[in-house]
């Protein structure tokens, strides 16, 4: 479940500093821009830094007096937003009766992860190329918008949305004649799935920004949002990676933060695909490295022959699953 206040404090916690200026004075431009300096662009980015090496730096600044205002305002905000602590109880009872697993439509997929993706779960779907992730992506995105009667936000970072397929999926799971109330149907289904054209990883910040605010909004109409899909997650990552040191993987690990944070708030399923890199004698993996690899709750590998439509996937990483699963299916 949630309410108006979470929704409010998340929206806090999330957001990039620019969005806090207008409530706190103090984050300035000359702030934010001693922040971007060091690879910090909103308040959770505070949570992997070294606050003591910050305020040194802050120390040798002309203002220094003001951005160590700055850096306590953001301190007192971090402060707030702490949520209570959970006990064995509380925790199983918001799996059970908060964390529903949605059906991806794809029966190996959902025999393997005993039926589906997990709400508060952030899945990643690796693959080589041209194997069926996008597929996966747009049958997953049809079947909960139709068997589960949610709503779907879709992060396309690459132009491979396909709204044609999305409605031969939702036609073929529906399985109904496209008469008046069937069309009705359709487009209430169809209206459920929204796409958002994402090309960097700052426009990604600003849309779960956006969804982050509206969460309470949409709960009140009955609109739920029960599946975000971000394809792909590392086509937004790995052009700030390049030279960019520090900087890039702080935005790395608060982009993870962001997703996962959503998902267990909100009750999400979170699935976003990543591509492989060549690893040690030829074989491949999962590319964005080490300090991604501990992120995603769920990792699937994803292979296919593109000879047939037959799909091979296997467990990389499940928190309750033996990671040598594995399942054939086709799409």
């Amino acid at each position: 479940m949630c309410c108006v206040d979470t929704g409010k404090e998340s929206v806090k916690e999330m957001a990039p500093l620019k969005a806090l200026e207008a409530e706190y004075p103090i984050l300035d431009p000359n702030f934010q821009a001693f922040c971007a300096s060091h690879g910090i662009f909103s308040v959770e980015d505070f949570l992997i830094h070294d606050l003591y090496e910050l305020a040194a730096f802050a120390e040798q600044q002309p203002t220094s007096e003001k951005l160590k205002q700055g850096i306590t305002q953001v301190l007192s905000i971090i402060d707030t937003q702490h949520q209570p602590w959970l006990n064995g109880m509380e925790l199983l009872d918001d799996a059970l009766y908060n964390k529903h697993v949605l059906s991806t439509g794809c029966e190996g997929i959902d025999l393997l992860l005993g039926g589906g993706l997990r709400e508060g779960q952030l899945t990643e779907l690796v693959g080589p190329s041209s194997c069926g992730k996008t597929q996966v992506c747009l049958l997953a995105a049809s079947n909960v918008a139709t068997k589960h009667m949610g709503n779907v936000v879709y992060l396309d970072t690459g132009n491979s949305f396909s709204p044609q397929r999305i409605a031969q999926f939702v036609g073929h799971i529906a399985g109904r004649a496209f008469d008046e109330a069937g069309k009705r149907i359709f487009q209430r289904i169809m209206n459920g799935i929204v796409c958002h054209s994402v090309f960097d990883i700052f426009t990604m910040f600003n849309v779960l920004h956006r969804l982050v605010i509206n969460f309470p909004s949409q709960l009140q109409k009955g609109g739920q949002v029960r599946m975000l899909i971000v394809d792909s997650i590392s086509s937004l990552i790995t052009p700030i990676l390049g030279n960019s040191g520090s900087q890039g993987r702080a935005l790395m690990i608060s982009a993870g933060y962001m997703l996962k944070k959503l998902a267990h708030e909100h009750n999400v399923a979170v699935l976003v695909t990543n591509h492989t890199v060549g690893g040690e004698r030829g074989i491949p993996k999962p590319a964005l490295g080490q300090t991604w690899k501990s992120i995603p709750h769920v990792r699937l590998l994803l292979s296919g022959d593109h000879g047939n439509n037959v799909r091979s996937i296997s467990v990389l990483r499940h928190p309750s699953m033996a990671s040598s699963k594995a399942a054939k299916f086709s799409i």
